[in-house]
């Protein structure tokens, strides 16, 4: 199995940016975000949603011509 080079890197860069999202949302300390499960981040952070309630590209594509940032 070969193994991707730039995973740890990803992976470290997806971790600093939901640390910091614990840290600003949920006002968490450093202790407490690595002492979280994924799990219990995805709640505290109102992530917890049904497949379906994902959205597809489609849906994404509706919104962004609704509402343009520009």
């Amino acid at each position: 199995m070969s193994q991707d080079p730039d995973a740890a890197e990803r992976f470290g860069a997806a971790a600093l940016r939901a640390a910091h999202l614990a840290t600003a949302m949920l006002g968490w300390a450093p202790a407490q975000f690595w002492a979280a499960t994924p799990a219990e981040l995805r709640t505290a952070l109102g992530l917890d949603v049904a497949p379906q309630a994902v959205l597809d590209r489609a849906a994404l594509d509706r919104l962004m011509e609704a509402f343009p940032d520009g």
